[in-house]
């Protein structure tokens, strides 16, 4: 099947049905460098389709700090024992060797599209005929006095945070008390606080403390399942009863003041912004996202980010400015979904990700063909939220309303794909395989086939 009629059944990424040479670099030219700034969830996965769609005649080379890769969806069960490190980690030396990608392990210090280079942290530079910006976030701990792993909260964003958060539950279970958990102003990931909530709640059970354990959900969502998508088919109901059902109260349009030890204080903020009420949450315990900003290594580049950090780019994943530049992931700015009492961003969901890498992929091809891009990524979204004995799935066609398809369901099924998800895109990572599977088994899992919104078993 060629890519143009994949995109019509899966719908990942539209490249027009009447190119030819959709996806593929048909026209060698001169060898051309393609660099991919960070070796997260996009940024592997890129380096896989590209040297797939440019083939041996061209070099990709990937920068990131170190040579690891890890599934960072893990990391809520990581925080609670339930996986250990070496199981979600890939050294990806071998790997990136055996598919002719060149690696530096010592990480960008400075990207400079002015002159087509990276400075590389400890000195040198890479150059570029063309740059795809992964790099995932920054995690601003830093805007709120106390929060962070370096303050008096725990964190699952990476697992070196998720392994100090595991120290932190031992100790919970031996001394129960209060727990808060949730999302602090700014954060552009919600899922990932819902999961670790119920996660946390059913390791507790199984610890059997979970009686002496008070937890409360603090969000700067105006409502529960807002997920910053302006909820997704009943993700409100759906959510608000799981949290009644497990004894969690929540407070939302919540923005943290101030975190100290054993102590938060969150101003709970009224519909036109005022303050309605101040709380002030004793807790033993508490894992709260951050905020997310662009990297060091862009922030403050004019043309290339936005005054977040964020990288600015077309409906082809280009920089406007610098049109070599190309950006996948979180590093992406995509404005809110409308006005909140207090700032909540736009999630990048895998499913996202990968249409955007896709995309990116072709438009790279061509550009080296001496052609102009014409693919864009779709921006769908697909999640499976995991609540260690049952979970949340949900899509929504297009990601930002009115959908296509706005749909969201729950069960013990969804723990059970997560787990099988995981396996599988470990091992994609581990074989260094390119395909954009992520969505297809998510979408098969979820039987969305059966909404007839698209038909999967055609294509696996």
């Amino acid at each position: 099947m060629n890519d143009a009629a994949r995109a019509s059944a899966i719908g990942d990424v539209n490249i027009p049905a009447d190119r030819e040479d959709a996806g593929t670099c048909r026209e060698e030219t001169d060898m051309a460098r393609v660099v991919v700034v960070g070796a997260g969830l996009g940024g592997v996965i890129m380096a896989y389709e590209l040297r797939d769609v440019l083939g041996k005649g061209h070099e990709i080379v990937v920068v990131n700090k170190g040579s690891t890769y890890s599934f960072v969806p893990s990391n809520p069960w990581v925080a609670v024992g339930w996986r250990e490190r070496e199981a979600i980690e890939v050294d990806l030396a071998p790997v990136f060797a055996d598919r002719g990608i060149q690696l530096h392990t010592e990480g960008a210090a400075r990207v400079v599209p002015a002159e087509n280079r990276v400075e590389l942290v400890g000195g040198g530079s890479v150059a570029y005929d063309y740059l795809v910006i992964a790099t995932g976030p920054d995690l601003a701990f830093d805007e709120i006095e106390g929060f962070g792993p370096d303050g008096h909260t725990q964190s699952i964003c990476h697992v070196d945070h998720a392994l100090a958060a595991r120290d932190a539950f031992r100790e919970l279970v031996k001394n129960p008390g209060p727990v808060i958990v949730g999302a602090a102003q700014g954060a552009s990931c919600y899922g990932p606080a819902y999961e670790f909530t119920f996660v946390l709640d059913k390791a507790l059970r199984d610890a059997r403390v979970r009686d002496r354990v008070p937890m409360t959900f603090v969000t700067a969502e105006p409502y529960v399942g807002h997920l910053g998508l302006d909820g997704v088919g009943d993700t409100k109901g759906l959510l608000e009863a799981e949290m009644r059902q497990h004894h969690v109260k929540w407070i939302c349009n919540a923005k943290v003041e101030k975190v100290e030890a054993g102590r938060m204080v969150v101003a709970e903020h009224a519909e036109d912004g005022s303050v309605k009420a101040t709380h002030e949450l004793p807790f033993a315990f508490s894992m709260m996202l951050p905020a997310f900003r662009g990297v060091p290594a862009v922030r403050g580049v004019e043309g290339l980010v936005n005054p977040r950090g964020f990288v600015l780019a077309d409906k082809h994943q280009r920089n406007p400015t610098f049109r070599n530049v190309f950006s996948v992931g979180v590093c992406v700015a995509i404005p809110p979904v409308g006005k909140t009492p207090v700032p909540v961003g736009v999630p990048k969901t895998g499913f996202m990700i990968e249409s955007m890498v896709t995309a990116t992929a072709h438009n790279v091809a061509r550009l080296v063909a001496g052609k102009e891009p014409d693919a864009e990524a779709t921006w769908n979204a697909v999640c499976l939220a995991d609540f260690g004995d049952g979970g949340v799935a949900f899509v929504a066609q297009p990601q930002i309303p009115p959908r296509n398809v706005n749909w969201s369901s729950s069960g013990l099924w969804v723990h059970a794909a997560k787990i099988g998800f995981e396996k599988y895109f470990l091992r994609k990572i581990r074989i260094g395989k390119s395909e954009p599977f992520y969505e297809r088994l998510a979408l098969q899992a979820l039987g969305i086939d059966k909404l007839k919104a698209i038909k999967v078993e055609e294509h696996l």
